[in-house]
């Protein structure tokens, strides 16, 4: 029966589970519906109704479970509003999202160099001293030395930072295979430094006394050279880094003499002394030779540029003093001559008797010069007993340095071992069968050193903080040395007053903020302190450039990581957090609690000016916000750039050079914006000037004809505009002063250089305004009255000259006449200013206005087949060379030359062209020279894609400028005379076109 039952379901249905048999009846008022083939339970009453009754869920849940549901309505997982039900789903119908483009993105970090995470900051990485050891020497002022590593491109100061991290830090330089200090990405690119890269390191001397070493490696490029005078600021003393081989380069000369002028400490190394043997090739007699070359042109230029009127005499840099050291950082070692008599005085203590034995220093003293050691009767002498006999620089350490190098580099170990063994220098057999370079430098480092007489040179030679505090404060704090922060930032009180110098920033990991590198003068800074920021522009009776912060970090700098401090006390350089959102360049940080007045350390005096410029804008417009963020921390990163906006509203950027500007739009692109800017072509700032006396008297009326101002310009004496720049002579000195520096040095009558004015523009700048008026024809009295509205007229007038909106530059204005009104509300500013500034400005068309324009100094080095494409070169970009000598100890021949910065856009590329790459220039600005030709000559017709000839190009330039910053092509003559003084011209029968 069971069968039966089977074979009939089976019929009911196909072999894919469909229903094939008779129509089924559903009656809406039957109580249950009977499917054929089903057994049924009863009959619909009794006990069977109410059972079916009971159990009509599991029934129905039943039939649901054994349904045959289709393929397509089939659910394998639940709706995602039933497991979401507050989420919004949104439907895409297209895809959108690129194939290369992952779903879901890895959260990356950006990195924009190679510095640690800040989270590893935390941990003080394994060196050859502790954390705690090194806060310790902090607090010991005479223990600390600030130091500038500076010299040349290429010349080394990279790898002895390099080798100093090697001697401290076992692991780190393998973990770093770049150079250590050499943190960007594209310094590493490019193979030079471009900013500088501090270091504070616990050195010992060869007596293993321990000084705390705040290093700071600086770039050798002359466009990077803001960033030395950043450092130098900073610091006590510079170790200038010259190669063996090369000597005294552009960099040097400059870098020299502007440690001078800040009044810092020289040292010398003479790096790559390795060169000299294995490269060379150089009998050790020539290489004396060639070393006493490079010191004596040190010294030489000491003696050129030596201006401290304290001294009697300069320090001349000189091995037997101690001062100079010799070193290989490419083999990691350096020594000098104190070090190396030091071998001989231990290794022969034992032979020689304690009377007769002499002492390291004394016998170092006869190590340099034309000292010569006789053998036969054991004593030095100046003069030498034969032909053949060395000199003791000579016989005692270039012979032993030479004789090692010679046997390392062609000698078999056991021979070499014997050598080594006489010399106290024991290696083992895997050491003695090491390739030649690192062979060279285990025998070398274990026979005169690492870095112990480089410690001994910056001990012994760079003065303490507390010491060289007192040139620092005199060279650049603006304020009476007198007073009571004067004097404890010159005696360096750590329970004084709280005086910090910012002269650098740096920015941090994520590039969102900066850090400040400052020195502290006086006091102790803490975190959490409340300090007051004063800006550049701060002064006693102005105080809108001064802000409150909260000191939020202290640290000492190790340019790829940091170590976090509580506290900084006096001497010590340090990188400051929290308070860098007003500094633009330099600052001067006061303690909240100083209630006496307090100056500002005066802002940076650089070694060049940043004479070209580029316009920028973004390439998207709506990014204009996020640019202007790049450029404020551009401005902040860069000492020496520039930037403003021109009246045209395009966003200008001045640099040094071309490479400089290169790294500028690189940070600016990659690092603080990620942006596209587009960048119009390169050109270069121009000044205005004169070349003769104002024809006539010029004079300009204010508009309520109450006042009139009679003004006449003139060329100032050669030499007088460089002064006021570097600031020999400054407005706010003592009248009396002033007097005696213009009339002693450019012969000025007494009338005029005791009157004068002001320079400008901004109070330093290259030109004059000097009262020369009569008080027998003037109001004196009242004149003053108005004395600042017409210096406020004079520094608008020269910051933005009447030919191309230029600064004007070695002009001396005379105001000679002044009428003014007996009442205050007709003698106001808005009155005075802007006639101050016409009248300057007539006055200056009348006196043969002329353009200037920048000029390079080019320093080429050059095998001598090349010299003739170099003058080919240098004619066709209006330079010329003003020397041409042969390199001693070198086939190189070195040419100066001067070249227009407007014609030395892409000069390297096309030198290296001409001269298949041989020829290597380095250029920096030096002058400004007058443009030839006529600018307001109209008669000149400039061609559209043609170059000017020589005699047009002041007119080409100056029309070009106009039309680049928006103004119309000629100068207007009804903008800046008067109608009574044009009318005046044309009575006299003077072409006014000559002027306009």
């Amino acid at each position: 029966q069971s069968w039966i039952s089977a074979t009939m379901e089976e019929e009911l249905y196909d072999e894919f589970g469909n229903y094939i048999g008779p129509d089924i009846d559903f009656s809406d008022d039957s109580d249950s519906a009977e499917a054929p083939g089903w057994e049924q339970g009863g009959d619909g009453g009794g006990e069977g109704a109410d059972a079916g009754d009971a159990m009509d869920i599991d029934e129905e849940e039943e039939v649901t479970s054994r349904a045959v549901v289709m393929q397509e309505d089939r659910e394998y997982y639940e709706d995602a509003e039933k497991v979401f039900p507050d989420a919004q789903v949104l439907v895409q119908e297209e895809d959108t999202q690129a194939l290369s483009e992952p779903i879901i993105k890895r959260v990356e970090t950006k990195r924009f160099d190679h510095r640690m995470d800040e989270a590893a900051d935390a941990e003080f990485p394994p060196s050859t001293f502790t954390k705690q050891y090194m806060l310790d020497l902090m607090e010991t002022t005479p223990l600390i030395r600030n130091v500038v590593l500076a010299g040349h491109l290429h010349h080394g100061k990279t790898s002895v930072a390099q080798m100093l991290i090697e001697q401290t830090h076992a692991d780190l330089p393998r973990k770093h295979k770049s150079r250590f200090t050499d943190t960007r990405f594209d310094e590493q690119a490019r193979g030079l430094s471009i900013k500088a890269a501090p270091l504070s390191l616990v050195l010992s001397d060869t007596r293993e006394k321990s000084f705390l070493v705040n290093l700071i490696d600086t770039p050798g490029h002359v466009n990077f050279a803001d960033e030395v005078t950043a450092s130098m600021r900073l610091c006590d003393g510079v170790v200038l880094v010259v190669d063996a081989v090369e000597g005294v380069m552009l960099s040097t000369e400059r870098i020299i003499k502007h440690a001078l002028q800040e009044g810092l400490a020289l040292t010398l190394m003479i790096n790559k002394v390795d060169r000299l043997i294995l490269e060379l090739k150089l009998p050790p007699s020539d290489a004396y030779y060639k070393l006493k070359h490079t010191i004596d042109s040190c010294n030489a230029l000491i003696e050129d540029y030596f201006q401290d009127p304290d001294a009697a005499e300069p320090h001349l840099l000189l091995p037997d003093k101690g001062n100079v050291t010799f070193a290989s950082s490419e083999f990691g070692w350096s020594f000098n001559l104190t070090q190396f008599a030091q071998i001989y005085t231990r290794g022969h203590a034992h032979e020689i008797p304690m009377k007769k034995q002499v002492s390291a220093k004394a016998f170092a003293a006869r190590l340099w010069g034309d000292r010569f050691f006789d053998s036969e009767t054991r004593k030095f002498s100046y003069s030498s007993s034969s032909p053949s006999q060395q000199r003791s620089f000579v016989e005692f350490v270039l012979e032993p340095v030479y004789k090692l190098h010679s046997q390392i580099v062609g000698e078999v170990p056991s021979e070499l071992k014997e050598t080594l063994d006489e010399l106290g220098v024991h290696l083992n057999n895997n050491e003695l069968r090491s390739n030649v370079k690192p062979l060279i430098k285990l025998v070398m480092t274990r026979f005169v050193g690492r870095t112990s007489g480089f410690v001994d040179m910056i001990s012994q030679h760079i003065p303490p903080p507390d010491v060289g505090s007192k040139t620092m404060v005199k060279n650049t704090y603006t304020g009476p040395l007198d007073s009571d922060v004067a004097k404890a930032m010159i005696s360096s009180q750590k329970e004084g007053p709280v005086m910090v110098h910012v002269a650098k920033m740096f920015p941090t990991a994520d590039h969102t903020r900066f850090h400040c590198y400052a020195r502290v003068m006086s006091g102790t800074l803490r975190v959490g302190d409340r300090v007051k920021v004063l800006g550049e522009h701060y002064t006693l009776e102005d105080e809108e450039d001064m802000t409150l912060q909260t000191v939020s970090a202290l640290a000492l700098y190790q340019s790829r990581y940091s170590i976090n401090i509580d506290s900084a006390p006096v001497g010590n350089l340090v990188l400051i957090s929290g308070i860098d959102s007003s500094i633009a360049k330099t600052a001067t940080v006061v303690g909240r609690d100083v209630r006496s007045e307090v100056y500002i350390f005066r802002p940076l005096r650089f070694m060049s000016s940043p004479v070209m410029k580029i316009a920028i804008e973004p390439l998207n417009p709506s990014e204009l916000p996020k640019m202007l963020e790049g450029i404020r921390k551009i401005n902040k990163s860069y000492p020496i750039c520039e930037t403003k906006v021109e009246e045209s509203g395009e966003h200008v950027i001045l640099g040094t050079g071309e490479l400089y500007l290169d790294s500028v739009m690189y940070d600016l692109r990659k690092v603080f914006t990620q942006m596209e800017v587009k960048v119009a072509d390169p050109v270069v700032t121009f000044c205005e000037t004169v070349v003769e006396t104002s024809s006539l008297k010029c004079f300009a009326e204010t508009p309520n004809k109450e006042n009139k101002l009679t003004m006449i310009a003139q060329p100032l004496e050669k030499g007088v505009a460089e002064d006021i720049e570097q600031q020999k002579i400054q407005i706010t000195a003592e009248k009396k002063e002033i007097r005696k520096f213009f009339q002693e040095k450019y012969d000025w009558d007494i009338l005029s250089a005791r009157n004068i004015w002001a320079f400008g523009p901004d109070n330093n700048g290259p030109n004059i305004l000097v009262n020369d008026c009569l008080p027998s024809e003037v109001n004196m009295s009242l004149l003053n009255t108005v004395k600042d509205s017409v210096v406020q007229g004079f520094q608008w007038a020269t910051r933005e000259g009447p030919l191309c909106e230029e600064p004007i530059r070695n002009v001396k204005f005379e105001m000679v006449h002044g009428v003014v009104a007996d009442e205050p509300i007709l003698r106001g500013g808005n009155q005075i200013i802007p006639t101050a500034r016409r009248v300057a400005y007539s006055a200056f068309l009348t006196a043969t206005p002329r353009l200037m324009e920048p000029v390079y100094y080019v320093e080429i080095q050059c095998p001598p087949d090349a010299i003739t494409a170099i003058y080919n070169v240098l004619s066709r970009r209006r330079g010329h060379v003003v020397e041409e000598k042969k390199k001693e100890g070198s086939p190189l021949y070195t040419v100066r030359a001067y070249l227009p910065v407007i014609d030395s856009f892409g000069f390297e590329t096309d030198l290296r062209t001409h001269s298949q790459g041989t020829a290597f220039s380095l250029a920096v600005f030096d002058h400004w020279s007058i443009v030839p030709g006529d600018p307001l000559d109209k008669s000149i017709i400039l061609r559209p894609l043609e170059d000017a000839p020589t005699p047009h190009l002041a007119r080409d330039f100056m029309v070009k400028t106009r039309r680049r910053k928006g103004l119309s092509e000629d100068v207007s003559r009804n903008k800046f005379f008067d109608e009574d003084l044009l009318a005046r011209i044309q009575s006299m029968g003077i072409d006014l076109n000559s002027y306009i």
